[in-house]
């Protein structure tokens, strides 16, 4: 009797072994259900802020289940930091979405270029520049730009000189609509930029192949909004999204209007 019951259990057991999947088919079929895997979002800073400055940003992508990546942009040219950024995107495994705020416009469009894992680059208030364009003859096509009365340079003894906005300016230029407090951290910690960067000449831009996004700020002190309008439409941006009344700090005062345009872009 007892022989007969340990062989009905044995058939039971064979039974269910193949009907339930087990290893590697169980984690496929999971994967199946939840669908293609979500992007992983590259953040790039520019000059005079740092990683800190996409925190808010951060935080509402992050909540939508999106792996984030706010890249350490060296600052010291548009080549070199191109080739730090093409580091970090060759060990980040499946899609990702780029997005550039200032001067990361220019980094990315040079580092993405040939990346097929990168499937849309997002522009906040950055440049998207053309071949043989730099980020200073960018920021001066249009009237607006105050920047150059701000700054303060250090010589670094190569004949370069690094350049910060002067921390008692750097509220009304670059985060006029940021609260005054966070402002003045921001000015304390901010990042400086080599000057050959800013006028190193752009190669062949990513955004001639890659789908482009923008987010234009309305009050931009640094980037005038027409020329950021301007590069935006030279790229035939798929969405460009204006923030009336912001300042070049627009990922810190709008942070779910940039993350919004970042999802859009993902998707």
């Amino acid at each position: 009797m007892r022989v007969r019951k340990v062989f009905a259990v044995l058939g039971t057991l064979l039974a269910l072994a193949a009907v339930v999947p087990s290893g590697a088919g169980a984690a496929e079929d999971a994967e199946k259900q939840q669908g293609p895997k979500k992007p992983t979002i590259v953040l790039v800073h520019g000059a005079f802020a740092d990683g800190s400055s996409w925190n808010g940003v951060v935080e509402r992508l992050q909540r939508k289940g999106f792996e984030v990546v706010a890249v350490a942009n060296p600052l010291r040219s548009v080549t070199g930091d191109a080739n730090y950024l093409r580091q970090v995107l060759a060990s980040i495994d499946g899609p990702i979405v780029l997005a550039g705020h200032s001067y990361g416009g220019m980094v990315q469009s040079a580092a993405a270029l040939g990346n097929p894992n990168v499937k849309s680059l997002v522009y906040v208030a950055a440049f998207a520049p053309e071949k043989g364009e730099s980020a200073l003859e960018l920021s001066n096509k249009f009237p607006g730009s105050t920047l150059g009365d701000t700054l303060s340079t250090i010589d670094i003894g190569d004949g370069s000189k690094d350049l910060t906005i002067q921390q008692d300016k750097y509220w009304q230029q670059f985060a006029a609509d940021v609260s005054r407090k966070d402002a003045t951290l921001a000015a304390a910690t901010q990042r400086p930029i080599n000057d050959t960067a800013l006028t190193e000449k752009a190669g062949e831009p990513a955004w001639r192949t890659v789908p482009s996004y923008f987010v234009v700020a309305g009050k931009d002190k640094n980037i005038p909004i027409a020329a950021q309008k301007w590069m935006a439409e030279r790229a035939q941006g798929r969405a460009v999204v204006e923030v009336k009344g912001a300042s070049h700090s627009v990922a810190v005062s709008h942070p779910d209007t940039v993350a919004d345009l970042i999802v859009r872009a993902a998707r």
